[in-house]
């Protein structure tokens, strides 16, 4: 294909007060609670780059200041490191953030919703063609390739917007952006309606959003003139909802495995998936878990 469009940018919105983990996101973004060694917003970092993304841009507010200095360098810790001659661990954390991979940082002035967040960094991406990453929703590819990377190889085919979906018990249908798809959708098809948190009965099927987007920058003009929606925010949904009577949206049911790091529950589940598959702690953690499940 001609000047096939390309996905280079990545959208972080990292904005969110984490309220749901209170106190312990009272002075520490929720983004930068770790599973096992790593934060969750480094696991979402990870996945892009991955992906072949190049420029990372971060949503924040003024509280975010940790995921600033998680993604610089630290060279007073790394002196420290060399001076003792760890050099594995010198390497990892000069390695957060490879070489050619930049981080751009611009503050969201109010918590007007995830529609809002991606329209604070429009002119940071322009025409471009660009990602979005929720790090709450942890997703577990490690059996092939990522979310995004998955989302990415149909991109490549469609040139079009792409949102991530798996199926999810209806009585949850809440706490979504619910897809109505073609009939032929087998896993991978256009998106004829969606709906963001609806009841049961309205929801179009059993496919709930996850966040991972590849977005065309048309949604700018959309965000920009959009009422707000459920809880008085600038609601994504809205926009693709909009966006889907003007140009094609397609929806994606991934391989992986989601982790809702945004509960409790679901982070509890993350740090016991990937403990048990962690290659300093995982056979002594697993016998520990035998002895809890005896108890």
């Amino acid at each position: 294909m001609l000047n096939m469009l390309k996905i280079k940018k990545a959208i972080f919105p990292v904005a969110g007060m984490g309220t749901r983990f209170l106190p312990a996101t009272k002075a520490n973004p929720k983004e930068m609670m770790p599973v096992i060694d790593k934060p969750l917003i480094q696991y979402a970092v990870e996945e892009a780059i991955q992906t072949g993304i190049t420029e990372l841009i971060f949503v924040t507010n003024s509280s975010k200041r940790a995921i600033e200095d998680h993604f610089d360098a630290n060279f007073e810790l790394e002196t420290k490191l060399k001076s003792q001659g760890k050099d594995e661990l010198l390497n990892m954390v000069q390695n957060i953030l490879p070489a050619g991979v930049s981080c751009v940082y611009i503050r969201q002035p109010e918590a007007l919703g995830l529609g809002h967040a991606i329209l604070c960094a429009k002119h940071l991406i322009g025409s471009d063609p660009f990602a979005v990453l929720l790090a709450d929703d942890l997703i577990d590819s490690s059996k092939g390739s990522s979310c995004l990377q998955q989302m990415n190889v149909k991109f490549r085919k469609v040139q079009s917007s792409i949102v991530a979906v798996e199926k999810i018990d209806l009585t949850d249908s809440t706490k979504y952006g619910m897809v109505g798809t073609e009939k032929s959708f087998s896993g991978f098809g256009k998106i004829n309606a969606i709906i963001e948190k609806p009841k049961m009965e309205l929801a179009p099927s059993n496919l709930g959003v996850v966040g991972r987007y590849i977005l065309m920058p048309e949604i700018f003009d959309i965000l920009e003139v959009i009422k707000p929606g459920a809880n008085g925010e600038i609601q994504l949904t809205d926009a693709v909802a909009i966006l889907i009577a003007q140009q094609s949206v397609y929806a994606l049911e991934f391989n992986g495995t989601r982790f809702d790091c945004g509960s409790k529950l679901g982070y509890l589940q993350a740090i016991v998936s990937y403990g048990l598959k962690h290659e300093e702690i995982a056979d002594e953690f697993k016998e520990y878990l035998k002895t809890v499940g005896k108890s």
